[in-house]
């Protein structure tokens, strides 16, 4: 049987503000019947502090430290906690409503999607599997996470490897279209990461951050030979590939296009009232 066309997008290392701009770019011409459903793989240039649609800004990040990182900062169209992007493959699905393959709930589409970042891991030789919060606790925690850090709320069919989340992803549902993107970690600098968030004391601060290392790995860390991008990039291309049970066509964004997201960075994901809203 011919399996289902893809669009890949591979847009390199490009700004926060573009980043955000192109993911919901694509968003709308899917929703508009211009493109097939789409798989992109990005990095962030520079690294950058994205948060959650939902997040306080000025009250949950300190901006002194970011500007002293060099990092840039960005607020997502989707939900969850701030993520520093350095070290990773990031990536975002493009997909409608309803595609006969995507489930109607929330939870499930995240499982059904995720398999191709699951299939990914496997090519590299590590033993993935999808969490599921058991506990009372854990449950009560995706309601009302105490941190501020991505990798640190537990979330359903969240990746992990030794009990420990080495991928995080965030969904937003728009225009009849799901968009998921999310980041698989290839190194963690867990410094920088806890220096940019604020805290009621420096006490509280290293007690999350002790337990922080519990809870969420990088891949090299876990891996005998270390994964470079590129690497990391056709393993998951391919992982996706098998996971959705689809084929992949590369594609490159025409110069109308990259007009297009580029006039939609500038206008909203550059502007403090986007960016400070919270």
């Amino acid at each position: 049987m011919k399996k289902e066309v893809w669009r890949f997008i591979d847009s390199g290392h490009c700004s926060p503000s573009f980043n955000m701009a192109l993911d919901e770019a694509l968003l709308d011409w899917h929703s508009e019947g211009k493109i097939p459903p789409t798989i992109r793989f990005y990095g962030w240039n520079p690294a950058t502090l994205s948060i959650g649609y939902f997040q306080k800004a000025e009250k949950e990040i300190d901006f002194d430290a970011v500007q002293r990182h060099g990092l840039g900062f960005v607020r997502r169209p989707t939900g969850g906690r701030g993520v520093l992007h350095e070290h990773e493959l990031t990536y975002s699905v493009i997909v409608s409503e309803e595609h006969p393959e995507m489930p109607k709930t929330v939870t499930e589409a995240y499982r059904v999607i995720s398999e191709g970042i699951l299939k990914g891991f496997h090519g590299l030789g590590l033993e993935a599997y999808f969490a599921v919060p058991r506990t009372q606790e854990e449950k009560e925690g995706l309601k009302n996470p105490r941190s501020s850090v991505c990798f640190d709320a537990p979330s359903w069919y969240e990746l992990v490897v030794e009990g420990r989340k080495v991928a995080g992803s965030a969904q937003t549902r728009q225009k009849g279209v799901i968009l998921q993107h999310g980041s698989i970690l290839l190194d963690l600098d867990e410094d920088k990461l806890f220096s940019i968030f604020k805290y009621p004391s420096d006490r509280v601060k290293e007690r999350m951050q002790r337990a922080f290392k519990n809870k969420a790995v990088a891949m090299n860390e876990i891996r005998n030979e270390p994964v470079s991008f590129d690497e990391a990039k056709a393993a998951f291309k391919k992982g996706f590939e098998e996971g959705l049970n689809i084929e992949l066509e590369p594609y490159e964004l025409a110069a109308s296009e990259l007009e297009y997201v580029n006039n939609l960075a500038k206008s909203r994901y550059e502007s403090h009232e986007w960016n400070f809203k919270r």
